[in-house]
């Protein structure tokens, strides 16, 4: 599994952690001018579950892979929360955010994984 498949799959571990829920994938790699080659993309339902989302996917990547990410913005506000760790860009919305966004049909050429939610 290489550097990058793991980073994606502990983020979504730290996701899950916190109930976040419609996990996507988005699969950035042959899409030229993309700027990174995952986004993984969830929501949670309160700007409180958003940001406990959030945080949870730092610590995890932190504990796991001794990672952090380079940048995160939208921490306060909690509507939207992007997390950029170079090859993987998080996205973490309030489903009015993400209806409004609507990141996965703006990447229309991307292979997107749909992840089932846990309970």
């Amino acid at each position: 599994m290489t550097r990058t498949n793991n980073l994606v799959n502990t983020i979504i571990k730290g996701i899950q952690e916190k109930k976040g829920s419609n996990i996507v994938v988005a699969d950035l790699k042959e899409i030229e001018g993309a700027i990174t080659n995952y986004f993984v993309i969830c929501q949670g339902n309160s700007p409180t579950q958003v940001e406990a989302i959030a945080e949870s996917i730092g610590e995890t990547v932190r504990k796991e892979l001794k990672d952090k990410p380079t940048s995160a913005v939208g921490l306060g506000l909690n509507q939207w929360v992007a997390i950029d760790f170079v090859d993987v860009i998080v996205h973490v919305f309030m489903p009015e955010m993400r209806s409004f966004y609507d990141l996965e049909h703006l990447w229309a050429d991307a292979k997107l994984t749909h992840l089932t939610d846990i309970d």
